[in-house]
């Protein structure tokens, strides 16, 4: 009887499981804004975790949600140069809200209002600002984690975040 041992890469103590599973939800909601798709953000975070998993013997150490949630926004970048601009589904604010139902009708239709805005302002927006809008404001990226997830100076994600703020006020007061 053979034993069956797998290589199992290790990087400043942690292996890959450790290191990068317990961001796929961040991942996949990065993806799911890219994608507006879940079965392509799905994909998208598969094809993700799978590069990581081939890479992960260069991860340096340091701050694996950063490491991984850039591959992602790289896989992210990949997909829609593969797709183009071809026609994608509307992005479903319900269907991926955490929160529990509203308690009265009206309370629910002000709340798809808000929140169909929202998702209206975003798409309005360059994708370079709705992303360090979504790492930032949704996944709660610091400063330093957004500059090596979209691999620019702190400086340049202080003022592109400046600038989508500014950008989605301006795109919510339209709206309003």
């Amino acid at each position: 009887m053979s034993e069956h041992r797998h290589a199992v890469v290790t990087v400043a103590g942690q292996n890959f499981e450790q290191a990068i599973l317990p961001h796929l939800e961040a991942a996949y909601r990065l993806a799911r804004w890219h994608t507006r798709n879940p079965h392509d953000a799905d994909d998208v975070v598969q094809e993700a975790s799978l590069r990581a998993l081939r890479y992960f013997g260069t991860f340096a150490g340091g701050n694996a949600r950063a490491w991984f949630l850039r591959i992602v926004r790289n896989a992210c970048i990949d997909w829609r140069g593969r797709r183009g601009r071809a026609a994608i589904d509307p992005f479903d604010e319900q269907e991926h809200s955490s929160e529990l139902p509203a308690r009265d009708p009206e309370t629910s239709l002000l709340d798809a209002d808000v929140a169909l805005s929202i998702t209206r302002a975003m798409r309005q927006l360059p994708n370079r600002l709705r992303q360090v809008l979504i790492l930032r404001e949704l996944e709660g990226l610091s400063y330093r984690e957004l500059a090596d997830v979209i691999n620019v100076p702190p400086g340049t994600v202080m003022s592109r975040l400046s600038r989508a703020r500014q950008a989605f006020r301006a795109a919510m007061d339209v709206q309003g």
